[in-house]
């Protein structure tokens, strides 16, 4: 084990000294602040007789096994702050997001790196310890010598994770922003991690990841969580809140999510959507959940039945946000009823004048929204569909149902 390296078992209960070698106390905690440094230990909170003490972390000289040992003795008392992430009792033995393996981790131990600073040593926390060689440390601590310790867990592999890739949750904003606690990490995550780490955390944490995190990357997280929990996170956050994250959800989601919340609180979410949305999203709600209109969505590329290739190219621009997951056009005639389909694969095999008529399938399949949801998935598996066209009142194209919904239905089932 490398002697410049320090476990916050062993920090905790470490002698300190004055300059005279007379000890003052034993260390009960140590503190970063985020704000000035996210990883250096900033302050050591000192247990001497009736009071604890603050000893800032350029008030000591060195920093070993044998103890702490001052170069400055004006401590102050411990006074609570705000500011401070106190190691043990805010990281020891919390859950907290490793980003890097995308899971939900319990802190069992701390590492800490020994810097030397001029003639001062300096404590950066390093990494978080997880595994069972952290676990054993914990269980013979205060039994055994440290030095011995060291040794006898040597042939116990190490468990740990880099302090940088350690993402704290913490559910009160206030303090979050005074730890200076960001959720940039997780907002860069794939949406269905996002979602396993969520499903892993209490609902308290839960709400507070929703509360901090882009309403955008929330809306994509919550359409992957179970739909009973997705009802439940949506009820613990602020209306205003849960009305951003379900704006940006496709339609279909968002009335589906809402489906599952009591109608008062279904209500007062959609009040506080903007018009154009909550209309899409009405009008989807007033189709029963098993049927093709239950499960249509109105986000889709129609086009009129003249269009030509260069149309279609150029609607795809308008609709960038819909292009990780279009796959076919449609085409409609002047009372916007359905008259054609067009795989996206088509238009680069044909010229930008070309009508897409031209390229469009010769009947397409396609079902009423009152159709129940076990025929659509019939036709979804004889046909190995990807899109099927929903038609309502007078032949008119009312929105499309998509592979990824069945899927979401089977998986469900």
């Amino acid at each position: 084990m490398a002697e410049n390296l320090l476990y916050l078992t062993e920090l905790v209960g470490l002698k300190v000294y004055d300059l005279k070698r007379h000890r003052i106390g034993r260390v009960k905690d140590a503190a970063l602040v985020p704000l000035i440094d996210s990883a250096r230990v900033d302050r050591f909170l000192v247990g001497g007789g009736w009071a604890w003490l603050t000893v800032r972390h350029d008030q000591v000289r060195s920093i070993s096994l044998d103890g702490i040992y001052l170069r400055d003795e004006l401590l102050t008392p411990y006074h609570s702050d705000e500011y401070m992430l106190r190691l043990v009792r805010d990281l020891l033995d919390q859950q907290i997001i490793d980003v890097s393996g995308r899971k939900v981790v319990r802190v069992t131990d701390v590492t800490f790196e020994i810097r030397k600073d001029e003639d001062r040593d300096v404590l950066f926390v390093s990494e978080v310890d997880v595994g069972m060689r952290s676990i054993f440390r914990r269980i013979v601590q205060g039994l055994l010598p440290r030095r011995v310790v060291r040794k006898l867990q040597r042939p116990i592999p190490p468990n740990s994770i880099r302090w940088e890739f350690c993402n704290i949750v913490e559910a009160d904003p206030q303090r979050r922003l005074r730890l200076n606690i960001t959720h940039r990490m997780l907002e860069e995550m794939h949406p269905a991690d996002l979602a396993d780490i969520v499903e892993e955390l209490s609902p308290e944490d839960r709400e507070a990841i929703f509360t901090a995190i882009d309403s955008e990357v929330a809306a994509e997280a919550l359409s992957e969580v179970d739909p009973k929990m997705q009802a439940s996170i949506l009820e613990s956050l602020d209306t205003e809140k849960a009305a951003d994250i379900v704006e940006e959800m496709s339609p279909n989601q968002a009335a589906d999510v809402l489906a599952e919340l009591e109608q008062e609180t279904s209500e007062e979410i959609l009040e506080e959507m903007e018009p154009e949305e909550k209309t899409e999203v009405r009008e989807l709600l007033e189709f029963e959940e098993d049927t093709a209109g239950g499960l249509m969505n109105t986000e889709y590329v129609a086009l009129h039945e003249n269009a030509t290739v260069s149309d279609a190219l150029e609607a795809l621009k308008g609709n960038e946000e819909l292009l990780e997951t279009l796959n076919t056009l449609f085409l409609i005639d002047g009372e916007e009823r359905l008259v054609g389909v067009v795989p996206l694969a088509r238009l680069f095999i044909a010229s930008g004048p070309a009508r897409l008529k031209e390229l469009a399938t010769d009947t397409p399949i396609q079902v009423s929204v009152d159709e129940k949801q076990d025929r659509v998935t019939e036709l979804f598996d004889k046909y190995n569909l990807l899109a099927l066209p929903v038609i309502g009142e007078e032949g008119k194209l009312a929105g499309v149902i998509t592979a990824d919904d069945i899927i979401t239905v089977l998986r469900q089932k």
